[in-house]
């Protein structure tokens, strides 16, 4: 148990699957109340939702596209409505949306991705810092992509671009945020075996993430917990703003 989680207030956007699920129950077994974000997946959202209350926890779910301008201020609304306040904000919602070629990159697709993966962090971000700043300070944990740095591949290279903005927000808003006593910092997951992946990449794509891994093998949802936890926690990293963590195996050592 991580005592300073004891009570906090934690929104977890794309909470629903994935990654965001476990870091969902990660934080409420550490006695977190959550609010777990969805947009498609309602019936996986009340599924988190009912393991943490079944472990003891408390939790709710709320729904929102966050691609829609208005959704994220609503959100983070409701949040404060249902828990009164918001001590930890985790980034999470994004995706590929699929994989494009150069020359067939639309306009439209341009916008859905950008809102989605870009527009939204900036968004929840902004939502949460006058609530964190009246609060005395709290954390935004920005989920960003091990395809910031290499560029992403096979159709990714948009998705790709779209998280290398969200790394270098999230030094920017650390430095620009301290002064509100609000620590931001970033989590990469390299190659995991999440949904994600089952939707927008084949075997073939797989395979050749599998054989660039030292440790050989892919990771899991529930692998990168450990990292949202340790840069929540202002006794284990209070020192520590502006940092994006890697956790893929070793797949990528910057």
């Amino acid at each position: 148990m991580i005592e300073d989680l004891k009570g906090k207030v934690v929104l977890v956007t794309g909470g629903s699957t994935g990654i965001g699920a476990e870091v969902a129950k990660g934080f409420a077994a550490n006695g977190a109340k959550v609010m777990v974000h969805y947009n498609a997946s309602e019936s996986e959202a009340k599924a988190v939702v009912a393991a943490v209350v079944a472990a003891g926890g408390e939790a709710d779910a709320i729904k929102g596209d966050v691609i829609d301008r208005d959704v994220p201020s609503a959100v983070v609304a409701a949040t404060v409505k249902r828990f009164g306040r918001i001590d930890v904000l985790v980034n999470n919602a994004g995706g590929m949306l699929g994989r494009v070629k150069l020359s067939e990159i639309t306009p439209e697709h341009y916008d859905r991705v950008m809102n989605l993966n870009v527009w939204s962090v900036l968004a929840f971000c902004q939502a949460v810092q006058p609530i964190m700043k009246a609060q005395g300070g709290g954390n935004i944990i920005n989920v960003t992509s091990i395809a910031a740095r290499n560029g992403g591949g096979g159709g990714a290279e948009l998705y790709a671009a779209s998280k290398g903005f969200v790394s270098t927000w999230t030094r920017g808003m650390a430095k620009h945020l301290w002064a509100d006593r609000i620590r931001v910092n970033g989590v990469a997951p390299g190659t995991i075996a999440t949904p994600f992946h089952e939707r927008w990449s084949t075997e073939q794509h797989m395979d050749v993430a599998r054989a660039g891994i030292p440790m050989a093998r892919l990771g899991t949802a529930e692998e990168c917990v450990g990292a949202f936890l340790y840069l929540a926690s202002d006794s284990l990293s209070g020192y520590v703003i502006g940092q994006v963590i890697e956790v893929n195996g070793g797949q990528l050592m910057p």
